[in-house]
């Protein structure tokens, strides 16, 4: 059996760089509680070969591994050039137009009507992840005549982003709800949806979902940032993607919007990723730069429940020490004692709810009396959030029926899930937490630990019971 010595969970992509068998079991003994599949490259053949991988790792070393399907979402594109590329100007006029001949000089195909019919003169136009700024000066029924404000080159295909415009896009393409159904049949546990905008989106896309895997929300847009009340309230995670967000947002408002957006997640007790560019320059190089370890160190600080690689591991020439180096910079922040002294400040306040009360005492007590774990008997995993929600010290051990269940929470701070199947009354479940944190090596005979249940046993949303066991 493996065991983390962290509380912060590692998410790592799946790619060309790591997806076979021997590689994906190399990034789990390293450090990683999450498998991203990247649903914008790749096949569905391709994403169920890693899936079954992942479910043979578990099996081996009888330990859920969490799997996210993140959605392409409606990316916006330009069309193509005759030459491959053009070269840019500041103040030259330039023209977006539903003519899909290939571009020069002077235009290039844009094949989003929605898009010319939501933007005005004065609005911006980003391309190429922020590379070319373009202003729009006119406006016809099918094009956007536009100024140069930056930028030196343009080439086929690049994205474009219209900051502070809500477009009339659908929440989910074609493509994704192939996707989408493609992936709960497979078997996966969370799906994240890209570019969201406003709470009608994820709504639409949960009332897909369902009961069949948990949906995280991608905010990288900011009307989603200005939303994020409203879609925390139907979502069961976010992930701060930096990427967009940093295209659309001016640089110096990211790290402030991270903090929110992470403490906003936290106190609504659902899990958030902190993602996008981390450990950049290990896509290249064997080591991170100093501004790269400081980046991730202060995504724990400010309390995510996960940091996640992209390109480090799915294409990367380093795949392996990319997962160790986050998994040692996460380490040496939490074992920092103005870490716990943030970490304790910010918890959120029981909310007026008995289940949140007991939680809450839980870990207070296990503070109190040095527990080395707290374990929670659950259901659907509510009782483990809440619990992950206050960030306590020592791990979190989830016991549940739910195969599902355990597979769900291994997003989530500190936790650690095991699925049992012979439990039947709280009596039982007890020895079995004795059993599981001895074997595991989280506990040694004369510790004690901190159990939350509900009477009547195994009724999801009664966690109303509180005790303290002894190791012996």
């Amino acid at each position: 059996m493996i065991r983390r010595y962290r509380q912060t969970k590692i998410v790592a992509t799946l790619g060309p760089a790591s997806g076979e068998p021997d590689m994906m079991e190399k990034l789990f003994q390293a450090g990683v509680d999450v498998f991203r599949m990247n649903f914008s490259h790749g096949t569905h053949k391709d994403h169920k070969k890693n899936l079954k991988t992942a479910r043979e790792l578990e099996k081996k070393f009888d330990r859920p591994i969490s799997i996210l399907a993140d959605l392409q979402g409606p990316k916006l594109r330009i069309g193509k050039f005759k030459e491959g590329k053009i070269e840019l100007t500041v103040g030259m006029v330039f023209r977006f137009d539903m003519n899909d001949q290939e571009g020069d000089e002077k235009r290039v195909h844009l094949p989003h009507p929605e898009v010319i019919e939501a933007l005005d003169v004065g609005s911006d136009i980003l391309l190429d992840d922020g590379k070319v700024r373009a202003r729009v000066t006119k406006k016809g029924k099918d094009y956007l005549q536009t100024e140069v404000i930056s930028g030196q080159y343009l080439s086929n295909n690049k994205g474009f982003n219209v900051p502070g415009v809500i477009l009339p896009l659908p929440a989910l393409t074609e493509k994704d709800e192939a996707d989408l159904e493609a992936a709960l049949d497979m078997g996966v546990d969370w799906i994240a949806q890209s570019f969201v905008q406003r709470a009608e989106d994820v709504i639409y896309a949960k009332n897909l979902i369902g009961e069949r895997a948990a949906l995280m929300a991608k905010i990288e847009k900011p009307s989603a940032v200005e939303s994020i009340d409203d879609i925390l309230k139907h979502v069961d995670g976010i992930m701060v993607a930096r990427g967009d967000l940093g295209v659309e947002l001016p640089p110096e408002k990211v790290p402030v919007i991270q903090k929110q957006l992470v403490y906003k997640s936290r106190k609504s007790g659902k899990p958030v990723i902190v993602a996008t560019q981390m450990l950049e320059s290990m896509i290249e190089n064997a080591s991170p730069t100093r501004a790269e370890a400081s980046d991730v160190a202060t995504a724990v600080f400010d309390g995510a429940d996960a940091v996640m690689l992209s390109a480090e591991t799915a294409v990367g020439k380093y795949p392996t020490e990319a997962v160790s180096m986050m998994d040692r910079i996460c380490q040496s922040t939490e074992a920092d004692a103005h870490y716990r002294r943030l970490t304790e400040a910010n918890a959120p306040d029981a909310k007026n709810d008995s289940s949140d009360a007991i939680t809450v005492s839980a870990v207070h007590v296990a503070k109190d009396i040095e527990a080395a774990a707290i374990v929670n008997y659950t259901t659907t995993g509510s009782t483990t959030l809440r619990t992950a929600r206050q960030r306590p010290e020592g791990p979190i051990l989830c016991l549940t029926q739910n195969e599902a269940t355990a597979r769900r929470v291994m997003m989530s701070y500190g936790v650690r899930a095991q699925h049992i199947v012979d439990v039947n009354n709280f009596a039982e479940t007890v020895e079995k937490a004795v059993s599981y944190t001895k074997t595991s090596g989280y506990s040694q005979k004369g510790d004690k630990i901190v159990l939350t249940a509900g009477v009547p046993f195994g009724v999801s949303g009664t966690t109303n019971v509180l005790r303290i066991a002894d190791i012996d």
